[in-house]
């Protein structure tokens, strides 16, 4: 009998070969969007490591604005790889769940950037980032769901 974490270990390092290239030598879309969403947890997490140490070291770049928002994107960098893993396994909810994410994301990162004197300098360009892979990442879902419409990977 395979203990949970054994199997959630097998499902979260699974990676099939034949994913990582076409045939023209091109990243394949399912093999995008994993870098993409992978990229988006390190931005993540950086954000909260950079924050940690601007508390120490410059207590005025890490406000409280600042924290609020790095935790909620951080929270959604726990919640998108498993929805992406879902996609990937088939699921249209998983799909349609990182379309959504993805849209929610880029829109609310543009509106906090756009917000005058809310957020330091240096988190308005880390959110302007996270729109644009986040909206890349929407345009992927859209497109894979437009390629087959019974599910399937993306």
């Amino acid at each position: 009998m395979q203990s949970t974490a054994t199997s959630f270990d097998r499902m979260v390092n699974r990676v099939e070969v034949k994913e990582l290239e076409s045939p023209a030598g091109e990243l394949t879309p399912p093999t995008r969007v994993k870098r993409l969403v992978g990229a988006y947890v390190a931005v993540a997490l950086g954000t909260l490591v950079a924050l940690g140490v601007m508390a120490v070291v410059a207590p005025s770049l890490a406000t409280s604005e600042a924290w609020g928002h790095a935790v909620v994107v951080a929270v959604f960098a726990i919640g998108l790889p498993l929805r992406t893993r879902a996609a990937f396994k088939g699921s249209r909810a998983g799909l349609r769940a990182v379309t959504v994410i993805g849209c929610v994301l880029t829109v609310v990162n543009l509106v906090e950037a756009a917000l005058p004197g809310v957020f330091p300098p240096w988190m308005r360009v880390e959110m302007v980032v996270i729109a644009a892979m986040t909206l890349t990442l929407a345009v992927l879902s859209v497109q894979a769901a437009r390629r087959n419409p019974s599910g399937g990977r993306p």
